[in-house]
Parts: C-alpha cells; sequence; structure tokens
C-alpha cells in the first residue's frame, strides 16, 4: 500500500495528513499564524507512523513567505531521509478542488492573502481547470475582476470589505483535502511559489 505525507504551510494555517490509496488516515490542522517552524515538525511526529510514507506532497504557495519555506524544507529533509517521492501542488488549486469536490458547480476565484495589502487572484472552472494563471492584485482590482463569480480564500475579507454582498467563503487550505486534487494538480516540483518579491531577502538563496 501506498502512503503520502502532505504537509500544508502556505497560510496561516498549518496542517498535515497520512492519505492511503484515497483515505486519510490521520490529519492535524490548526490556524497557527506564523508558527509555522513551531508546530509542523511536531504535528507530523504525532501521525501514525511519525509520518512515515512513500511520497510527500507539499504546498507550494503562493502565501506566506515564511510558512513555504518551512513545508518545502521539511518535505525536502523527510523526502532525502525517507527514500520518498516529493512532489508540489498550488494553494489555489487545494483550494479550488476542495469547493469542487464539496458540490461547487460554477467558476471560482480563489483569493488568498498576499502581503503589502494585495490578494493573489487565481480563477477555476469545474471540474478540474483554471481559467488563467494567478495575479497579484489589489482588492480593488480583485473585486472589479470578480465578475460574480464566488470568492474562496484568506483574502476574500479584503473584498468583502469593498462589498459585503458578494459571495464569498474564507476558509483556508487543509493537508486532508489533498484527497480530492486531480493528478494533474500533483506534480509540481517542490519549488517556492512566491508571486511577488519577498519583504526580505535571504541571505542564503533558496532554489
Amino acid at each position: 500500500m501506498s502512503r503520502t505525507l502532505v504537509i500544508e504551510t502556505a497560510t496561516a494555517a498549518c496542517s498535515v495528513a497520512l492519505i492511503e490509496n484515497g483515505t486519510v488516515l490521520a490529519q492535524t490542522h490548526e490556524v497557527v499564524g506564523r508558527g509555522h517552524a513551531e508546530r509542523l515538525i511536531p504535528m507530523i511526529a504525532d501521525l501514525p507512523g511519525g509520518g512515515r510514507a512513500d511520497a510527500i506532497l507539499v504546498d507550494c504557495g503562493p502565501g506566506s513567505f515564511t510558512g513555504i519555506r518551512v513545508g518545502i524544507a521539511a518535505a525536502r529533509g523527510l523526502a532525502l531521509g525517507w527514500g520518498a517521492r516529493l512532489t508540489g501542488y498550488s494553494s489555489l488549486n487545494l483550494l479550488a478542488a476542495t469547493a469542487f469536490g464539496s458540490g461547487a458547480s460554477g467558476d471560482l476565484a480563489i483569493i488568498l492573502e498576499g502581503g503589502h495589502g494585495e490578494v493573489f487572484m487565481q480563477g477555476f472552472a469545474p471540474p478540474d481547470r483554471d481559467t488563467g494563471p494567478f495575479t497579484s492584485l489589489r482588492p480593488e482590482a480583485a473585486l472589479a475582476a470578480l465578475a460574480g463569480r464566488t470568492a474562496i480564500g484568506s483574502g476574500v475579507r479584503y473584498l468583502t470589505a469593498l462589498d459585503p454582498t458578494i459571495a464569498a467563503d474564507p476558509r483556508l487550505p487543509d493537508a486532508a483535502d489533498a484527497v480530492l486534487l486531480p493528478p494533474h494538480w500533483t506534480t509540481l516540483e517542490p519549488k517556492p511559489i512566491y508571486g511577488r518579491a519577498p519583504d526580505a531577502k535571504p541571505l542564503v538563496p533558496v532554489a
């Protein structure tokens, strides 16, 4: 049997899940703000078998600069130690797959906080197709581009502050929902997708 460890650290939430043959064996999901570095490894260790798996699937972003780096660094280290396969996915795709898996039937706009008051926004159409690349926009521009679609993600609060009547769902990505990802959304190279320049530049560049 093939087990996959899913690591999700791209937003204020930190979550992990152990999935086997399409079934979630165990999961943990916490809203930690900026506490990913402190919580991630203990969360993995608390999974059955210490989270050990044949494959690791990690969120590559876009989202939190620090959170993304923490998740990918942990995934790389564990993959090396376990000899596990390592691939990535996008936080935006995960939220879209979650919404469609929950019964959403129309086009969606996935919107995540992007820093400096901007949001990351990408459109999706059912059952598993994006309608263009994601962009980093000011909330006013994102609202104008919404075009009646349901807005989902942590960035919707910026849009509802401008127009409280829009259809919005402020949910955060959850590692357990990776069971809903179609295979073609789980093949990213495990490298950060920042979406915009980071606020602080690391002394040692990370590929």
